[in-house]
């Protein structure tokens, strides 16, 4: 029939009911002209040892349902070969009796110890790969040169090393060209350009980083899916310094290293809150091995409140240039819980780029407080906090009032009491910042406008309506 294909057993034996070989023929490859031999034997003693068991076991079942399942054999040829066989049996007509239909899995063995061996040598050929990988990742962030990976399309960082982070505070993300001059954003268009098209370009020379400081640049084309990407080199100008730029430039390293062996946790945030430094007390803090796991990380990840805590500290020294322990709880990566005072001012006296935090562990000091002190303080925070006294004999007024008001009443006017009193602290502890205020009460804006009208506490509001009437 045409488009079917036959395929020959490698063995086919015709058998009585009780398994003696009537007839054996073997397929090409095999040792036809020792057939003959078979011929009488019963089919067990046929088989090498251990194979009886199963071959009496195919015989059962095709005596009994009329077809065996597949059973592996190991087949003893009469010259001494022996073969792998997998073997069904099937019961004939009457008292025909049975034939057995075999496959050599020579062949079936030697395709999986192929296929075993490709995957092996392609697993080798991966370690290969995160081997070159491992080694380009630490060449690439233990460079002392700044090494920066930008797309070509959009000039926005890819990759940049510990370098470019400390030097510059570029982080992956963050477009380059805000970071230039507007004028070298065209020298740097056509060195780029030069290097798509001819493979190299003469170094430039961009100002870069707070202080615009010169930098020479080269740049080297890489070829990436889906897009091109420039592999961007930078290094200081050699420039001759004045004796005070000489003086700052020499106590550099020496800063570098007390920051360093520091005892408390300090760190380095951008305007955002993005870790751009942070020195080993800092990693014993939050249990992380080494620093590049937190730089380009929000400060926030690790702190008791994400974002609420962050923002109304960075809003602080916004405002005040300096911040003096701020108390919150840090969080480390393995659950653990410190309390922490955090001191913090930024690099300039508005709109600070760059600011630097101070965090000190408190929780030894406030577990080895003795108790009576520690309740002598709790109330006298209580008495000094705005609304503390007064919360306390709202409360007591309300309880005056049991038997005479209905549980559910008494309720609602102490949920009331108790959630104006928090608005007055977060109004507080944010000094008016509405916006920080609702990020540490876990509002949106609109419903913190709403509570300040219910409760009379839309000061500002207010403030503007008379001003209108």
């Amino acid at each position: 029939m045409p488009g079917v294909v036959i395929t020959q057993p490698d063995i086919t034996l015709l058998l009585d009911l009780d398994g003696i070989i009537r007839e054996a023929t073997f397929a090409d490859g095999l040792p036809a002209e020792d057939s003959a031999s078979w011929v009488g034997r019963p089919w067990v003693d046929t088989v090498a040892d251990g194979g009886g068991e199963k071959v009496r076991g195919i015989l059962r079942d095709a005596r009994s349902s009329g077809v065996s399942a597949y059973r592996m054999v190991t087949q003893r040829f009469p010259n001494g070969l022996e073969l792998r066989v997998e073997y069904s049996t099937i019961r004939l007509g009457g008292k025909a009796g049975l034939i057995a239909i075999g496959r050599n899995q020579q062949t079936v063995a030697e395709l999986q110890n192929r296929l075993i061996a490709s995957q092996q040598a392609r697993e080798q050929d991966y370690w290969k790969l995160r081997e070159v990988e491992t080694r380009y990742r630490l060449l690439f962030d233990n460079s002392s040169e700044v090494v920066l990976i930008i797309r070509a399309e959009d000039m926005h960082v890819v990759e940049a090393n510990l370098a470019a982070l400390r030097a510059l505070g570029l982080t992956p993300g963050q477009d380059l060209l805000p970071e230039l001059p507007p004028a070298e954003h065209d020298l740097l268009r056509i060195m780029l350009t030069r290097v798509r098209e001819q493979g190299r370009a003469p170094g430039i020379v961009v100002h870069l980083g707070v202080e615009r400081e010169a930098w020479t640049m080269r740049a080297s084309l890489m070829t990436s899916e889906p897009g091109q990407i420039f592999l961007l080199q930078l290094a200081p100008l050699n420039q001759v310094a004045d004796a005070p730029v000489a003086r700052s430039r020499a106590l550099k390293v020496p800063v570098d290293e007390l920051i360093e062996r520091l005892p408390d946790a300090m760190v380095v945030v951008d305007e955002d809150g993005t870790i751009l430094r942070a020195n080993p007390a800092f990693l014993d803090l939050v249990q992380v091995g080494a620093e590049g796991s937190v730089l380009g990380e929000r400060l926030g990840r690790w702190l008791s409140r994400p974002g609420a805590d962050v923002a109304v500290l960075l809003a602080n020294v916004q405002r005040h240039r300096f911040v003096r322990l701020f108390s919150t709880t840090l969080v480390g990566e393995l659950s653990s819980e410190l309390q922490v005072e955090i001191s913090a001012a930024g690099n300039a006296d508005s709109n600070p780029r760059y600011i630097g935090l101070l965090i000190r562990d408190v929780s030894r000091r406030m577990a080895t407080k003795p108790p009576a002190l520690a309740a002598d303080t709790g109330k006298r925070k209580a008495a000094q906090t705005p609304g503390g006294n007064s919360l306390l004999a709202a409360l007591d007024s309300i309880a005056d009032h049991l038997g005479e008001t209905s549980l559910p009443s008494l309720i609602k006017d102490t949920v009331g009491l108790v959630e104006r009193y928090y608005i007055e602290a977060a109004l507080e502890r944010a000094d008016g910042n509405r916006t920080a205020t609702a990020e540490l009460l876990g509002l949106s804006r609109q419903s913190l406008y709403m509570k300040l009208n219910r409760y009379g506490l839309d000061t500002e509001s207010q403030a503007a309506a008379d001003a209108n009437g």
